[in-house]
C-alpha cells in the first residue's frame, strides 16, 4: 500500500476586510475631526467682508458664541429675537450674562487665573443680528472679566470662514 504523501499548505490570509476596515476608519476619522466646525452652528449665517482673515496664530483657548435666530425651514425667521444657541438650546441673548460669569468661573478653575485672563471670547452672529446686540453681549462679557474678543465673517472673496 502507498501513502501520499501531502504537501504542506501554506495558509494565506484574506486581507481584503482588513483594508476594508482601514478605509472605513480613514472615512470615519476624516469626517469626525473637522477642527474648525466643531463649535459652529449651521443656524448661524454669518455675514461677508473682505477683509475677514483667520487669525495669523491658532488660540489655544476660546469661549465660542452662536447669536442667531429661529429659522423656518425655508431659512426665514421664525422668531424676531436672537438667541445664543447654546448646546442646542437657544437662550436669549441678553439672558446671557449669567452663563458667561459661570463660563469664567470655571476657566479660573480649570486653567488658573492668569490663563483664564487669555481666554478669547469668539463671536460667530448671524449677519441679521443688529450691531447694538452684539455690543451688549461684550459688554455682559467684560463684567464677567472676559477681556479679548473676537467677530467671526465670512471672507467675501473666496467664503471661507
Amino acid at each position: 500500500m502507498r501513502i501520499k504523501s501531502a504537501k504542506p499548505t501554506i495558509v494565506e490570509a484574506d486581507m481584503t476586510p482588513m483594508i476594508d476596515m482601514t478605509f472605513q476608519l480613514i472615512a470615519f476619522f476624516m469626517i469626525v475631526t473637522n477642527f474648525e466646525q466643531t463649535q459652529a452652528d449651521e443656524r448661524i449665517k454669518l455675514p461677508t467682508d473682505r477683509l475677514a482673515r483667520p487669525p495669523l496664530q491658532a488660540r489655544e483657548t476660546e469661549v465660542v458664541l452662536n447669536i442667531g435666530f429661529l429659522r423656518n425651514s425655508d431659512g426665514s425667521k421664525a422668531d424676531p429675537n436672537a438667541y445664543i444657541f447654546y448646546g442646542g438650546d437657544p437662550i436669549p441673548v441678553l439672558d446671557y450674562g449669567p452663563r458667561l460669569k459661570r463660563e469664567y468661573e470655571l476657566s479660573k478653575r480649570q486653567y488658573g487665573e492668569e490663563k483664564a485672563k487669555d481666554i478669547t471670547v469668539v463671536i460667530r452672529a448671524d449677519s441679521d443680528v443688529p450691531t447694538g446686540l452684539v455690543q451688549e453681549l461684550i459688554k455682559m462679557g467684560q463684567e464677567s472679566n472676559f477681556s479679548k474678543f473676537a467677530l467671526k465673517a465670512k471672507s467675501g472673496e473666496d467664503g471661507a470662514e
